[in-house]
């Protein structure tokens, strides 16, 4: 693999994740307009930002293991279509279909790093 390729498929996904784990956090924001005190308010942004508390760990050990990142934001969109019912499919698309991408890139990364098993990567003659 070339090293401009090697490059790309390294900062793509990680630079990707941060964007969307980013944007997730901001629907977190609307707690503040439920008119709660300190406490539930705090409590109610502890609870929204669940996922992005979630996706940061998977992005911090896909760093290191880009497998991790690949079942991590391959698994979100499958978790996420299963939970969320009842929004426009743009939703689904944005939600869903953004962290599908950065798990596809994740595991094209891995896979062409041959981090998997030589074996598995050999030809037959």
């Amino acid at each position: 693999m070339n090293k401009n390729l090697r490059s790309i498929l390294f900062w793509t996904p990680r630079i990707a994740g941060i964007l969307f784990i980013l944007f997730l956090s901001l629907f977190a924001l609307d707690v503040f307009d439920m008119g709660l005190d300190f406490w539930g308010t705090l409590l109610a942004l502890f609870m929204h930002l669940i996922p992005s508390i979630v996706l940061t760990i998977a992005l911090a050990l896909a760093w290191k293991w880009e497998w991790v990142g690949a079942l991590a934001f391959l698994g979100w969109p499958v978790w996420y279509l299963i939970a969320a019912r009842g929004f426009h499919w743009s939703v689904y698309v944005i939600i869903a279909g953004i962290p599908a991408l950065i798990g596809l890139l994740f595991l094209a990364g891995w896979l062409w790093r041959g981090k998997i098993h030589p074996v598995l990567l050999e030809t037959k003659n």
